[in-house]
């Protein structure tokens, strides 16, 4: 199993709860709060599924999305979009930018779990 995951999130509190639920079910994981982090990380280490917040300062999900996906080097990385907005239209626009799968927050650790094991 052991795939290494990537979650991005501006909240600490965010990645504290995912970092916990998913190391406990054997994930490595690695984590950042910013977006741009998050693409220079993604370059540097083989990173096998990224969550990505969608709302972020500076530069958000849906940027950042974009921006991996037009990285060649990254571009194959599955990303699975975590936010609080959860209207269909939201869970639509994240898979339009490359989102392989779309959880929204408060996160269901089911619903996650089954995310994550679709992509593995």
């Amino acid at each position: 199993m052991n795939k290494k995951i990537l979650i991005v999130d501006d909240d600490p509190r965010n990645i504290f709860a995912l970092k916990l639920t998913l190391k406990s079910r054997g994930y490595q994981i690695e984590s950042c709060t910013m977006a741009q982090e998050a693409i220079q990380i993604l370059q540097e280490k083989a990173i096998d599924i990224v969550l990505m917040d969608m709302m972020m300062p500076e530069m958000d999900g849906y940027e950042a999305i974009k921006m991996i996906r037009s990285t060649p080097s990254i571009s194959q990385i599955p990303v699975i979009s975590v936010t609080a907005q959860a209207m269909p239209e939201d869970r639509q626009k994240c898979l339009d930018v490359g989102a392989q799968d779309y959880v929204s927050k408060p996160v269901d650790v089911d619903q996650l779990m089954i995310a994550i094991e679709k992509l593995s």
